[in-house]
């Protein structure tokens, strides 16, 4: 049995229904799918408004570490049957979607949601993506908490 998996970095438009389609095998029945969204208003140390964010990646780094992100939740889940991950990078609007992530599996209860959930949180913590947030007082980016250990 063939498990797909994707992960991708795009300008273009997130296609879920397209993503879903080559994720889903016959014995699917279940899929997780998680998609961060672009916010006009951010409550981050204090609420504020957002024009549009600006994403950045080194590309060839951001998908090699993407696909670590899948093979590890490959290792943690083996009843997990497809894996998508997608960021989009440029500029980007509130309500656009930004990055999805996406696992199938035979059914609901075989940790498909814990997979998922997995993916975008280490996809935050070792994916080199870089965010500006543009606001009508300026710009500043977005720095994520995670210091790579060697050999990472």
């Amino acid at each position: 049995m063939s498990r797909p998996t994707i992960f991708s970095i795009t300008e273009g438009e997130i296609d879920l229904n397209e993503l879903l389609a080559q994720v889903t095998l016959t014995s699917t029945g279940a899929a997780a799918i998680f998609t961060g969204m672009v916010r006009g208003e951010t409550r981050r140390g204090g609420a504020y408004d957002t024009e549009y964010l600006e994403y950045e990646a080194y590309i060839p780094m951001a998908e090699a570490k993407m696909k670590q992100v899948a093979d590890e939740i490959r290792a943690k889940w083996e009843s997990i049957e497809g894996i998508a991950i997608v960021q989009r990078i440029g500029k980007l609007y509130p309500k656009t979607p930004t990055v999805l992530i996406a696992c199938t599996a035979a059914h609901r209860d075989t940790g498909v949601f814990e997979a998922a959930r997995y993916g975008i949180d280490r996809l935050k913590e070792i994916v080199p993506i870089w965010k500006k947030e543009i606001s009508p007082d300026g710009e500043s980016w977005v720095e994520g908490e995670y210091t790579p250990k060697a050999g990472e």
